[in-house]
């Protein structure tokens, strides 16, 4: 049930069915660092790629945030059944792929790498497949890390499976119990970070993106997922320190990414898309509350925030995701990374050589550019780091919001807020803030047939209620209640 409207949780039977010890400070939803809100980035001149508050080790004498950005592989199948049929060849492709990334990234002298394996949805509900890859590529990475001195990192992100049911079971079923297998074997098969894209209330938020809702989204990241992450994030940290995994970190992809390859499409407005990504900050922050250290998820736009609030080190993608979609942030999400990723490329032969191959080697050359201009000191990584902003931001308020000034400017108005549904709130209405604030100043274009959005945006967001109880009770009352269990969320209706 819903306490005092806040959004703190009581622990029902449902949290009691989760196998596992849970860590003593997932006591409430919503991020704090301490009792006097502040952020971990102190300032714009301390907001820098390749160094975080929080700088982590991890894998085979990989450091990130430490002074190096360092190249994030992710690599994917062709078309292909997965079955027992194939099984081998499967096996097979993943082999090639990590020993071509390897060597390539030998011959070019990286700092370090860190790999990414996303489980393809077979591989989840049938964990041996994917814990079986997940080990093959390991193998790979410590023989080139004894054999040639490569620092290497393993990243193993799960599908969250739970969406293939509708309404989604988040709690308990056949798709959580085989997440748990994976959660449980990660360490076993040599995964050094655990990430996941979770998607507890996106049955809700795809409504609220089709129909351009802002009151349904917030409804949907401010409450649901926001207690999905809490309950998931418990289960996940736990299951890392037993088996000596780092976890890393989650994403909103599922949630803001949605939107922005729509807003790519013209099929929602831009600036719409831009408030999605920062409303999604709240939700995505819970992990880190809970006890993950990063570095966050490429694919998660958001992590400037992360950063900016939590201090931890993040992965990043732009200009080098085009194989995977499109945007109209390609350089300014390179701005503050600490790990820069190329999204996901598929296993298919180009002129030179295989594209996983061709991916790392893009990766590299960027991060050895970052790398150059942070051995002539901060000046030089302030010096490249505005000229990735200045390239993209006056272009799409969805660049706006990344920008690492606006970044910490909404920060701090959301560490103000001590509930993640507040938080939400507070999120979008400084977002709309800086956009229209920028629009009227001419430092920001937005196409005139969006214009109008940002009144009624205006509009919606400050029609939200003070407590989410009341919007909670809201939802119940319309046929929107039917896309999700309220027991899946812990909510005692």
């Amino acid at each position: 049930m819903l306490e005092d409207g806040q959004g703190r949780l009581e622990q029902t039977g449902l949290e009691a069915e989760v196998r596992r010890n849970v860590p003593e400070s997932a006591t409430a939803v919503g991020f704090a660092l301490s009792a006097t809100p502040r952020l971990a980035v102190a300032g714009l001149d301390d907001f820098l790629f390749g160094r975080a508050p929080r700088p982590l080790d991890c894998g085979r004498g990989l450091e990130i945030g430490k002074g190096q950005v360092i190249p994030e592989v992710n690599f994917t199948l062709p078309p292909i059944e997965i079955n027992e049929q194939n099984w081998q060849e499967i096996r097979k492709q993943y082999a090639e792929m990590i020993e071509g990334v390897c060597q390539r990234a030998v011959e070019l002298e990286v700092p370090g790498l860190l790999v990414e394996f996303e489980t393809l949805p077979e591989m989840t509900t049938k964990p041996e497949w994917g814990l079986e890859i997940t080990s093959v590529l390991a193998e790979t990475l410590s023989r080139f890390h004894d054999s040639r001195g490569l620092k290497t990192a393993l990243r193993l992100t799960p599908n969250d499976t739970r969406e293939m049911r509708r309404p989604p079971l988040m709690r308990k079923g056949e798709y959580w119990d085989g997440m748990l297998k994976f959660f449980d074997g990660a360490g076993k098969a040599g995964a050094d970070l655990l990430s996941i894209e979770s998607t507890g209330g996106k049955e809700v938020s795809d409504e609220a993106l089709l129909n351009v809702d802002l009151r349904v989204l917030v409804f949907a990241l401010g409450v649901l997922a926001a207690r999905d992450m809490q309950f998931l994030w418990q289960v996940m940290v736990a299951a890392c320190r037993d088996s000596s995994v780092t976890p890393a970190g989650d994403t909103a992809c599922g949630f803001a990414n949605t939107a922005m390859v729509l807003a790519e499409q013209s099929l929602v407005p831009r600036v719409f898309a831009a408030l999605v990504r920062v409303a999604a900050v709240p939700r995505s922050l819970v992990a880190y509350e809970m006890g993950a250290v990063g570095p966050s998820k490429d694919c998660a736009y958001e992590g400037p925030y992360m950063k900016a609030i939590a201090g931890v080190p993040i992965s990043m993608e732009g200009r080098t995701a085009a194989c995977a979609h499109l945007s109209h942030v390609g350089n300014i999400a390179q701005a503050v990374c600490d790990c820069w990723s190329n999204e996901s490329v598929q296993n298919v032969r180009l002129l030179s050589t295989f594209a996983p191959t061709v991916s790392l080697e893009q990766l590299a050359y960027d991060c050895r550019l970052l790398n150059t201009a942070a051995r002539d000191g901060e000046d030089g990584v302030r010096r490249l780091r505005d000229w990735l902003v200045e390239s993209d931001a006056v272009r799409d308020p969805q660049a706006w919001v990344l920008r690492p000034d606006v970044v910490l400017r909404i920060s701090k108005q959301i560490v103000e807020e001590h509930t993640c549904y507040r938080q939400t709130r507070r999120a979008i209405l400084a977002a709309l803030a800086e956009i229209k604030s920028a629009h009227d100043a001419g430092q920001l274009r937005i196409p005139a047939r969006e214009v109008k959005w940002l009144g009624k945006l205006q509009r919606d967001a400050e029609a939200l209620p003070d407590r989410e109880e009341e919007l909670l009770q809201e939802v119940l009352g319309t046929a929107l209640a039917a896309k999700f269990l309220p027991e899946s969320y812990g909510l005692d209706v």
